[in-house]
């Protein structure tokens, strides 16, 4: 599994993730969950929905 999740790419899917996550937590939704996929491909590194376009943040080595 080639990585293809770039470090500022990381940082945003975390926060996005704990923000989605929290807010299912405060209004006591199922939806809250959502949250945990881009903390989980955040964790990873790993996107599978980038795969079909081609996408990588990944910074290349010069």
């Amino acid at each position: 599994m080639v990585k293809n999740v770039g470090s500022t790419d990381k940082v945003i899917r975390y926060i996005l993730g704990l923000v989605i996550f929290a807010a299912g937590f405060y209004y006591q939704s199922w939806w809250g969950l959502v949250g945990l996929v881009p903390i989980l491909t955040a964790f990873v590194g790993f996107c599978p929905a980038f795969l079909p376009f081609g996408i990588s943040t990944v910074e290349k080595k010069k």
